[in-house]
């Protein structure tokens, strides 16, 4: 959820070598991380470590390191004698979530519009891209990449905010929002919300981005609610 700019002189095309790919440990985390989002290991689900490192083509080493992080982080507890399974959302882990990120993503359209008053063309446009990529996704009834499209648009708004100290906060909620959007509805009003904040941040208009914000994340912790829960 970091914007990605740089400012020093080691960019790829002054000659500098790649990043070094991530741990084998960190890419089983997201390899999991990803098959819970996406519901390929169900919510009470047991993980079998040796089934897991077969899945992902891993040794068993880098990938007990991974499940003992989500453990750590909450998305997965153990079990007696028999390894983990994938944590059951309780209602009061979504209220606590809605309630931390609510003021954090109100405070991200605000400067995102701030930002586009500025001048801010790039980050618009990528704004604009994942638009279009929920609607694509939901007009080929694609859930996963429609998912992934709002978190995308989510995380650009957090981008375009500028403020690095932000989206560091942001980045420590970002596969609870995920898992969260992945198990609620996708109702198509959700997408027409996005559409309003766009428009509100593309004009510039800081406090009008912020209310149509506020809404958009209150009526989703509504969805959530009834889709997890069965009430609103």
């Amino acid at each position: 959820m970091t914007d990605g700019r740089r400012t020093d002189s080691t960019a790829l095309g002054d000659g500098a070598s790649p990043p070094a790919p991530a741990p084998l440990s960190t890419r089983a985390r997201e390899a999991v991380l990803q098959r819970i989002v996406d519901r390929r290991y169900a919510q009470g689900a047991r993980l079998v470590e040796r089934e897991v490192a077969e899945e992902l083509g891993m040794s068993r080493v880098p990938v007990r390191e991974a499940l003992r992080a989500l453990v750590t982080e909450g998305l997965l507890e153990l079990l007696p004698h028999s390894g983990v399974r994938v944590r059951r959302l309780e209602r009061a882990d979504v209220e606590h979530l809605y309630e931390v990120w609510e003021p954090l993503t109100i405070q991200a359209s605000r400067l995102a519009a701030r930002a586009r008053a500025a001048g801010d063309t790039e980050g618009l446009a990528t704004l604009e891209a994942a638009l279009h990529q929920a609607e694509s996704a939901a007009a080929a009834d694609e859930a996963t990449r429609e998912v992934a499209a709002h978190t995308a648009f989510h995380e650009s708004m957090v981008a375009m905010s500028g403020n690095p100290l932000l989206a560091r906060t942001m980045e420590q909620l970002s596969w609870q929002l995920r898992l969260v959007f992945g198990l609620r509805e996708e109702p198509a009003h959700m997408r027409a919300q996005h559409a309003e904040m766009y428009r509100h941040i593309a004009a510039g208009d800081a406090e009008a981005a912020a209310a149509s914000t506020l809404l958009h994340v209150r009526d989703s912790r509504s969805v959530a609610l009834r889709s997890l829960f069965g009430e609103g």
